[in-house]
């Protein structure tokens, strides 16, 4: 079963030394899950203040800066994975960096399988 694990956080809240760190603690564990054949995609994103929220309201298009809501964590990034139930999901969520200081939101994906070939990250039709 796929999941998407989002990490939120308080973006003020990690140190330039503690945001490389934790890049590279993820990039490990994303090579180790890619030898288990559990890794599909990860990764982070760009601070909230490149954020631009589109929403359309009778017919009109309304483009804001910034995240969708106002929250004290944003989004920071995400991970897809292809593990065999939400107990594994949750073990692997334990292990990522940010959960110290965040939040990791785990969602399984609903899978779809009239979506097009080129979107390998969650057509079920396709095979890693």
């Amino acid at each position: 079963m796929k999941y998407m694990l989002l990490i939120y956080g308080k973006e003020q809240d990690i140190t330039e030394t503690e945001h490389a760190q934790c890049r590279e603690d993820s990039a490990q564990l994303c090579h180790e899950l890619q030898k288990q054949g559990k890794f599909i995609a990860a990764s982070p994103l760009h601070s909230v203040t490149t954020a631009t929220s589109l929403r359309i309201r009778n017919g009109k298009r309304i483009i804001t800066d910034g995240p969708f809501a106002e929250t004290t964590e944003q989004l920071g990034g995400y991970y897809i994975i292809d593990v065999n139930d939400l107990d594994e999901a949750l073990s692997v969520a334990s292990r990522l960096p940010p959960v110290t200081k965040g939040t990791v939101e785990i969602r399984p994906i609903f899978e779809m399988d009239n979506l097009p070939a080129s979107n390998k990250l969650i057509s079920q039709g396709e095979k890693r």
